[in-house]
């Protein structure tokens, strides 16, 4: 007979060891904004204050708190089982121990069931990172799955749910379907959970996921320890999954296993013991062996997919060298073979085609480096100290095609103190040879002579090696395992496994001053005092702080009287000092105007002018020239917090044409509130001038954002006058010599240079360059003798680029202007970013590689169809990229009238003299030069003119 419900919502809370946790996870059950909701606590089974704490909760509030009782100590499995027995709410949430429900957690699970008839709600969780503070976070794939609200009818449309430990908590599952399908946590599993939520999933009618906060303060993860019984977990999720026949589904488990916990367990190895780390080996090289095949590696990188091998293979030490190379990126951690142009992690096992697939490391480019340039790994293989004197010993992992010849070492050890500047001393290494493919060193270090032993600045010393073979020198840091250097008297290993040597005073005077320093800087009045610099440092950051500067902008600065013939200059943001508003300055350069120029940098101001003063973007210096300003010139938009003050004139070049829908034509931006509008058009009615380059900029650009036909300036981008010129000089006496830039970048001139510049795909994440959708090795491979790739990534991203052959890939992100690249590139590679349209006006071959052009233009919607009206072809596969590439040469022929007619479509006002014209129209008048300014002008309207015609026809 089922419980009749007495609540909306049940809550199990298992007792544990912890009793202020169970206090805290019950009063988040009892705080909740939901009202019928209950405390199902399970009386931990054993005497003790776990047990004293469970009574006192269950009588303080009766009518919320139960108390199970369990007859005998339980696991946490079978005390689940019992509250699970126990519930007599309609939804059921069960919590960790330690954990945490959000505030509204409840109300946001019932009232999403409630709302979509769901047999499962599921929201996001977090969990403690490990570290100091007690920080938490959620998993990174949590964004996306729970981005809005939605159902969920099919798990192919939200595969994590199941492929991730999405369901370990966080969720509420309706108690009909819990006790009509019996289900219930594996109590001969640990990390039953796991099993739990994807039986859980598989059985519901109906999901709802919701993008809201549940849980919190989950336990910080333990990798080394907990992997084996996770991988357990992961056998019997993985059964599940085939025996239902969800092999797709089942795919995706095993590799986001891999990612999930395979190789954050390996990343913790330089952190174990010896024997921490042969348990977790042992634990999960059972699981691993047989399943790593290329289904599960082909994500994974080079280092990861060893990592993975040497963990199946149970090798120990294996793995505990490849931790750190995940964790030292391009350091040289093994032998490495090479056979047949391909690097090998090893030699062993390359005779199975199987083994050679994971053990290829070709990508790393270790075989393009050299010995000056390369990051080896060196390992302390003893730490000894004996009186005033400590014996340290290292391996160094030498390739052997580094020093092919074996030249004589030498080495020395260079000691330096941290925060002292240069002071530290060398100490000869007394024994360094060869050992197989790696060098053996042994040196012994005076702890007293060099050593200051005062102790208030230069306490920590840090020792490296300096190896020199053959000409060739290398300087590499110590790395240890906390074991190897055990209790050696002041030896200490940092938690990135440096060696640091720390210094405590051996003399009564250096003591005596060390404890006066203490006790002056910790008695009562010095954290007093302490308190109150803290306290004014916060009102500084505050007075330094954005809205701050955004109210004194707006009440005082932009209200000072203007500073005459002043113009402020930024390129895309204050990231370069490039596009059309450098084409502009260059031009007022040029004509010797009496103007005082000012650029904004957004990081660095190195490559900007040094004619022109420099401001940093946001600063108060920044405040201040804009605020005084008579004329704004940018491509991109000043911050649209920033009123434009009356005396000023804005000149907006913009940065392209628009293939994608801008402005207001944006889906997202229609879906906004009628105040974000508004405030968007607030800051596009600061435009005085608007540059346009076609007709189709003014249907697009200019109607997407409202600017009215008086403030467009048909005069083209003044970005574009290198390349009207560069094509006049092409057809007039060739394409050589090569502009200056292809020898700053050592390009020679037998080499095809192709420029490969792909759009904005989104931020990248967690600070991480993002992968291009073109693999660069690949064309290396195909193209390297012949061609050259260069590679710009968009300004607001970073490309993540592997090693290649030297000549082969460049990745000319950093250069300021692009125009300068266009003029150099043969052939361009973009996909549907606005650089296609400038680079049309070159006649040079065009290719768009566009593998996601219909997501694309799906997701943000188009103005035209780039297949039906491109300048050149469009391929969708990296095989079909390279095939056009390679007959290029005879296939263009047939795109040269398609480019030209789109040059004229999208470029037709860019005819070389619009730098001039912008110019003219902005300063003509200041500087005497009205006959030019109404020239400008009349043509601007003679053209808008002729296209209205034109339009009338």
């Amino acid at each position: 007979m089922s419980t009749p419900d007495l609540h909306d919502v049940s809550c199990v809370v298992v007792a544990g060891t912890d009793v202020e946790a169970l206090r805290q996870s019950v009063r988040s059950v009892l705080d909740q904004t939901m009202a019928n909701v209950e405390a199902v606590v399970v009386d931990p089974g054993a005497d003790g204050p776990a047990r004293d704490a469970a009574r006192e909760l269950a009588a303080d509030q009766p009518h919320r708190v139960r108390l199970v009782r369990a007859g005998s100590a339980l696991s946490v499995a079978a005390s689940r089982n019992l509250g699970l027995d126990a519930a007599r709410g309609r939804y059921v949430v069960v919590l960790g121990e330690g954990e945490l429900l959000e505030r509204h957690a409840c109300r946001n699970l019932f009232d999403a069931a409630r709302t979509w008839g769901a047999d499962l709600v599921a929201g996001r969780w977090t969990r403690l990172t490990g570290g100091s503070g007690r920080k938490e976070r959620g998993p990174s794939w949590q964004a996306q799955l729970h981005a809005r609200t939605r159902g969920v009818e099919n798990l192919s449309d939200a595969p994590e749910l199941v492929a991730r430990d999405s369901l370990i908590t966080g969720f509420c599952v309706r108690r009909d379907v819990l006790d009509g399908r019996r289900l219930r946590y594996a109590e001969d599993l640990d990390h039953s959970e796991v099993l739990f939520g994807v039986e859980a999933a598989l059985g519901a009618r109906g999901i709802t996921l919701v993008p809201n906060l549940i849980t919190t303060r989950r336990a910080a993860p333990a990798p080394a320890r907990e992997s084996p019984a996770l991988a357990e977990a992961n056998d019997r999720v993985a059964g599940l999954l085939v025996s239902l026949g969800r092999l797709d589904l089942c795919d995706r488990r095993e590799r986001a296993f891999l990612t999930d916990h395979v190789l954050p367990c390996a990343r913790t190895f330089p952190q174990l013991t010896a024997e921490e780390r042969r348990r977790a080996t042992a634990g999960l090289a059972p699981h691993l062996a047989g399943r790593v095949d290329a289904r599960a590696l082909d994500a994974l990188e080079p280092v990861e997919r060893v990592c993975v091998r040497l963990l199946a293979e149970g090798d120990t030490d294996g793995v505990l060298a490849a931790a750190y190379a995940l964790g030292r990126p391009g350091t040289v951690v093994s032998e490495l073979t090479e056979r047949e142009g391909t690097v090998y992690w090893r030699a062993d096992g390359l005779d199975d085609p199987r083994v050679r697939e994971v053990l290829d490391v070709s990508e790393l480019g270790h075989q393009y480096r050299q010995l000056g340039d390369v990051r080896l790994l060196n390992r302390l293989t003893k730490c000894a100290v004996d009186g005033g004197r400590a014996v340290l010993e290292g391996r160094v992992v030498l390739p052997g095609r580094l020093v092919p010849d074996r030249p004589p070492l030498t080495a020395w050890l260079d000691v330096r103190a941290r925060g002292a500047g240069r002071r530290g001393f060398r100490v000869p290494v007394e024994e360094v040879h060869y050992d197989g493919g790696a060098v053996v060193w042994r040196a012994t270090v005076g702890l007293t002579a060099g050593l200051r032993d005062l102790g208030i600045r230069d306490r920590t010393w840090e020792p490296r090696l300096e190896l020199t073979a053959g000409g060739q020198e290398l300087t590499t840091e110590l790395v240890a395992e906390p074991e190897t250097v055990g209790t050696s008297q002041g030896f200490t290993v940092t938690a990135a496994n440096r060696l640091e040597l720390r210094l405590a005073p051996r003399h009564r005077a250096a003591g005596t001053l060390r404890a006066a320093l203490h006790y002056a800087t910790h008695f009562r009045p010095a954290r007093g005092l302490r308190l109150r610099m803290r306290a004014l440092r916060k009102r500084w950051d505050r007075l330094s702080a954005q809205p701050y500067k955004l109210r004194v902008y707006r009440r005082v600065l932009r209200r000072l009287p203007v500073s005459k013939g002043s113009v402020v200059f930024e390129s895309h943001m204050g990231r370069c000092y490039g596009d059309s508003p450098r084409a502009v300055h260059q031009e007022i350069v040029d004509r010797g105007l009496r103007l005082r120029c000012t650029w904004s940098y957004a990081a660095s101001p190195d490559g900007f002018p040094n004619s022109a003063r420099l401001v940093r973007r946001w600063s108060w210096r920044y405040l201040w020239a804009l605020g005084r300003a008579e004329f704004w010139i940018d491509n991109q938009g000043f911050p649209h917090a920033l009123p434009k003050p009356r005396h000023t004139t804005y000149l907006q070049t913009w940065h392209g044409s628009a293939y994608k829908r801008m402005g207001f034509d944006e889906a997202r931006l229609k879906t906004q509130n009628a105040p974000q509008r508004e405030w968007l058009q607030r800051a596009v009615d600061r435009f005085d001038h608007f540059l346009v380059r076609s007709e189709h900029d003014v249907n697009t650009l200019a109607r997407a954002y409202n600017i009215p036909e008086e403030r467009l300036l048909r005069c083209g981008y003044p970005r574009n006058d290198r390349l009207v010129a560069a094509r006049a000089r092409d057809e007039a006496s060739g394409r050589f010599p090569r502009p200056a830039v292809a020898a700053d970048l050592g390009i020679p001139d037998h080499k095809t240079v192709v420029l490969y510049a792909p759009t904005f795909r989104g931020l990248p994440k967690n600070n991480k360059a993002v992968r291009l959708p073109l693999d660069v090795r690949k064309f290396a491979d195909r193209f390297g003798d012949t061609h050259v790739l260069l590679v710009r990534a968009h300004y607001m991203e970073a490309a993540s680029l592997p090693v290649c052959p030297p000549g082969t890939v460049v990745d000319v992100s950093a250069h300021h202007d692009v125009s300068e690249l266009l003029c150099l590139a043969d052939v361009l590679v973009t996909d549907y970013s606005s650089i296609m349209f400038d680079f049309a006006l070159l006649d040079r071959p065009l290719v768009h590689f566009a593998p996601d052009l219909d997501a694309y233009a799906a997701e943000r919607g188009s103005y035209f169809a780039l297949r039906d009206d491109a300048g050149g072809p469009v391929v969708e596969t990296e095989e079909e990229l390279l095939r056009v590439l390679a007959t290029l040469k005879q296939a263009d022929g047939a795109w040269a009238e398609a480019r030209r007619a789109f040059a004229a479509r999208f470029g037709a006002y860019d005819q070389g003299r619009a730098a001039a014209d912008a110019v003219d129209a902005l300063f003509g008048e200041r500087f005497g030069n009205a006959e030019k300014s109404g020239n400008a002008k009349s043509r601007n309207a003679e053209k808008s003119g002729n296209t209205e015609k034109r339009d009338g026809a």
